[in-house]
């Protein structure tokens, strides 16, 4: 949503400003120049990008409209997850939550957290981990540099995508200048021309400029930080998840991992010891499934 708001109000204070200079906006619709920086400026992208990167450039976009996922309501019912999970599993025996991690689709456990099944990777990092508990031999130290390992490889992954649209944003500048040249290679042309003729020409050359900065520091670049910073929310939300694993593994009590898990958030949307102490309370622990 603020997305949409900030780019109306980009928009709509450079063309306020540039009637208030009476400025004709009609001046600024040349169609030539949009079609040169914009065809080049996806071309390029083409260019520079592979397949696989490109798929999850047009996936990812669709966060930028949504915003950021990560809420506390969403950290808060990931707590309560693995609550009860770590509850079952030191009150029943570790093997008790072997059909949850197996199948968490069907798991009494996972149902009660529909963010999280949908969030494929996460649900994985967790239920892989715990399989991985289950065989038994792993020391804690080696389980967190596992995990921390397996956060660097998503981060890894998913970087390329809004590096692609940072390349982008400034290659624009210079396609406004290659679409500027070439509208005063038309003025050029029809120098013997009326003033009123070459002074549109060269106007509508500089429309390439203003175009190509504005698309720049206006849109692609901002939404390729915007990007960055979604993608940095998601790592935190599997840090969350590495804390609490880790913290069952060196043998902690559900209520204690949890509080570890709980330190790891970022503290705008960290439930507060109560919010948690409430929530771990209200839980119903699970019987154990077969």
């Amino acid at each position: 949503m603020f997305v949409i708001i900030g780019a109306v109000v980009v928009i709509a204070s450079v063309l306020i400003g540039y009637v208030m200079h009476e400025g004709s906006l009609l001046a600024l619709l040349q169609w030539n120049e949009f079609i040169i920086i914009g065809g080049a400026a996806i071309g390029s992208l083409l260019v520079a990008t592979p397949l696989k990167t490109l798929k999850q450039l047009v996936g990812s976009l669709s966060k930028l409209v949504k915003g950021d996922a990560y809420t506390k309501k969403e950290y808060l019912s990931l707590l309560k997850t693995m609550y009860e999970l770590f509850n079952v599993a030191t009150r029943d025996g570790l093997i008790s939550i072997e059909a949850h991690v197996e199948n968490p689709e069907k798991s009494a456990i996972f149902s009660k957290n529909p963010f999280l099944l949908k969030n494929h990777h996460a649900l994985q990092y967790l239920c892989d981990t715990m399989k991985l508990l289950l065989g038994g031999g792993v020391a804690p130290h080696d389980l967190e540099a596992m995990l921390e390992a397996d956060i660097e490889t998503h981060h890894a992954e998913q970087a390329p995508t809004y590096g692609a649209l940072q390349k982008m944003s400034e290659a624009l500048p210079g396609l406004g200048i290659v679409a500027a040249v070439l509208g005063i290679v038309v003025t050029m042309q029809a120098i013997n021309g009326p003033p009123e003729e070459i002074g549109m020409k060269v106007a509508a050359a500089l429309v390439g400029t203003f175009t190509g900065v504005l698309m720049c520091y206006g849109f692609v670049g901002p939404m390729a930080s915007h990007l960055e910073l979604i993608q940095a929310s998601e790592a935190r939300y599997f840090e969350c998840i590495k804390s609490g694993v880790v913290a069952y593994a060196k043998g902690n009590a559900a209520i204690t991992v949890v509080e570890f898990a709980r330190r790891s958030i970022y503290s705008d949307v960290r439930p507060t010891f109560k919010e948690l102490e409430e929530a771990a309370r209200s839980v119903k622990t699970t019987p154990a499934q077969n």
